[in-house]
């Protein structure tokens, strides 16, 4: 991953793990249920930004050089872990 992407995604989960503390506050401190739903629900779309993040990275570097070699095995390979990564999510 490139340094400026490394970075971004870095900062994002840092701003994360604070947002998921803030949240556990929340918990202790008995917050009204709605209240916390919206938090886990902000943190839920910092992570799905995160993860379209490291998957825009690996489409531009690792999958586009598959593709493009002259390995059939490894081009099938890229596509298979993306379509393994894509059944996970929908089973999730």
């Amino acid at each position: 991953m490139e340094e400026g992407k490394r970075k971004k995604v870095l900062a994002r989960l840092k701003s994360i793990e604070g947002h998921v503390r803030g949240v556990q506050r929340m918990v202790e401190e008995e917050a009204y249920c709605i209240d916390i739903l919206k938090q886990t629900m902000a943190v839920q779309a910092a992570i799905d930004k995160v993860n379209s993040i490291i998957l825009e990275n690996h489409l531009h570097s690792c999958v586009t050089t598959a593709i493009r070699g002259e390995d059939p095995g490894e081009r099938e390979r890229v596509i298979t872990e993306l379509l393994d990564l894509f059944e996970t999510q929908s089973r999730l």
